[in-house]
């Protein structure tokens, strides 16, 4: 079958992976880059001999594709995918999909109203280790799972990036990173029923949160732990850890591993993480589901409840209380004591 023809939406930081998935993918090819910055389409299009725009509009009107990659900043995501989808076009959106309910759950209608895909990038589904260590959890190797914890926390620099302009970015660190989280502990382990959100000194004097933990609970009553920050370095090799009543799963970054109690030692089930694996085998699964040979493996609902129990984290940060989540659809939110 002949590759499907892809548009780069946003040639900044994200997108350099997403372009090294398609260089390395039979199922996609690009033809056409969009950037409001003629040097970054410049530099897209020489390397992939792909044409430049530098609105949607121009490369609509004079390139045919059949998908496109959106990274552009989250408050851009309506409008763009909107606009894409109207003209037929399948799109996979970096996370978060938007910054409210109500955007992401109109860009939702409008790919279904055009019979387009919508998908939200969520790269750490794709990780190999992560697949496996799903498939170790259902089949209840490490027995029942009681506790999850995840941590997403280096030191970078935000003040001067848009990512801490809460009208761009929608908040910091926590739909940042956080969006992430509460995706892979939904992917492992079900729906959320509540969370709490407790934000940390802002030690980069931003606009936005730079640290934050993350408590919530899972439908089946499992506990979850998540750091996120910007602004300090935790040095631990794994970044998600799984605690059952029979065993442990560590996903790390340069290795993943499993004990039950029962076992003298480690059973070694990955290399940790692998970026470009997780990138081409997300890319590859939003080509099938286009060709209509797979599913998604991330939903338009799994990407409807991460926006939920974000909103949810940032009305407990204001609140200083647990918030009940009520999983997408429909979507309703209230304190709780």
């Amino acid at each position: 079958m002949q590759p499907l023809r892809f548009s780069l939406i946003g040639a900044g930081g994200i997108s350099q992976t997403h372009l090294q998935a398609i260089s390395t993918s039979d199922m996609a090819e690009l033809v056409a880059v969009v950037d409001t910055r003629p040097e970054a389409c410049r530099a897209v299009s020489d390397a992939f001999g792909c044409s430049a725009f530098g609105s949607i509009g121009s490369m609509l009107r004079t390139c045919h594709c059949d998908a496109a990659l959106v990274c552009t900043p989250p408050s851009t995501h309506p409008s763009i995918c909107e606009e894409l989808a109207n003209n037929g076009i399948h799109v996979l959106c970096e996370k978060p999909i938007a910054i409210d309910l109500r955007s992401a759950t109109s860009m939702f209608e409008t790919a279904r109203r055009a019979n387009t895909i919508l998908a939200m990038a969520s790269k750490f589904r794709y990780v190999a280790d992560m697949v496996f260590a799903k498939q170790l959890i259902t089949s209840g190797v490490i027995g029942d799972v009681l506790l999850f914890e995840n941590t997403f926390a280096g030191h970078v620099d935000m003040t001067r990036r848009w990512n801490s302009n809460p009208e761009i970015s929608g908040g910091g660190v926590l739909i940042d990173n956080g969006t992430h989280s509460v995706d892979i502990l939904r992917y492992l382990l079900g729906p959320l029923v509540s969370i709490q959100a407790v934000e940390g000194i802002r030690h980069q004097r931003t606009p936005v949160e730079d640290t934050v933990r993350i408590h919530a609970k899972t439908d089946r009553g499992v506990l979850a732990a998540m750091d996120l920050s910007w602004s300090i370095n935790k040095q631990s090799p794994w970044w998600v850890s799984i605690y059952g009543t029979c065993g442990t799963i560590l996903i790390g970054w340069k290795e993943s591993k499993y004990k039950r109690d029962v076992d003298s030692g480690w059973t070694t089930i990955g290399k940790g993480y692998d970026k470009l694996q997780a990138f081409r085998s997300q890319l590859d699964n939003f080509c099938r589901a286009i060709r209509g040979e797979e599913s998604l493996l991330i939903t338009s609902d799994d990407a409807l409840a991460s926006v939920e129990a974000i909103h949810g984290a940032y009305e407990s940060m204001k609140h200083h209380n647990w918030v009940q989540v009520n999983a997408y659809p429909p979507s309703t939110l209230r304190v709780v004591s």
